[in-house]
């Protein structure tokens, strides 16, 4: 009987050995999203489900990668570039949300402005306003490193938003792996 007993409380301590790692590796309640696009009307999806989903999840994590940077970028700030890549892409890429433009019928910035202005009639929020409130809402942004260097970007060009940082591809697997949703824009 004691045998009996002692198999018991080993096969209980396996199970509870188990249920712990089950639980350590179920998701976290978070959504993780790579914007790789720089379009406008991208952004603004992707800004509107992160505020959305801020509502729903406790973190939420924006992975910012090549063309997906230039929303960030602070129009204001006027940052020497020595490197002449630097300088091309500096000035080639939109500076910052106000400038981007529609993947789709921008006629020559025409379909912009009257996206723009339908939103603004409509009581929509504008990128900057939404990107605002994703700010005060605690959503995270991640700059993925490798496309700033590859673009020549700085911090210091950013935009002041709270929850901004630098990382690699590694970090947003890290936040994805853990993550109940995780989306490409």
């Amino acid at each position: 009987m004691e045998e009996k007993i002692r198999q018991l409380e080993q096969k209980i301590e396996e199970l509870e050995s188990r249920l712990t790692h089950v639980q350590e590796s179920l998701p976290q309640d978070q959504l993780s999203m790579v914007v790789f696009s720089g379009d406008l009307d991208k952004m603004l999806a992707s800004f509107i489900i992160a505020t959305g989903a801020a509502a729903m999840y406790e973190r939420v994590v924006m992975f910012l990668t090549f063309w997906g940077t230039t929303a960030m970028r602070d129009p204001g700030k006027d940052i020497q570039k020595s490197d002449f890549m630097a300088k091309m892409f500096g000035m080639m890429l939109p500076k910052g949300a106000g400038k981007l433009q529609l993947s789709k019928m921008n006629m020559a910035g025409l379909g912009t402005s009257m996206i723009k202005g339908l939103m603004k009639k409509k009581g929509v929020m504008s990128l900057e306003q939404l990107m605002k409130t994703a700010a005060d809402f605690g959503v995270e942004i991640v700059i993925c490193e490798m496309s700033m260097d590859l673009m020549g970007l700085k911090m210091e060009e950013f935009i002041d938003y709270p929850n901004i940082s630098v990382g690699g591809v590694a970090k947003f697997l890290q936040e994805a792996g853990q993550s109940r949703v995780s989306l490409f824009i």
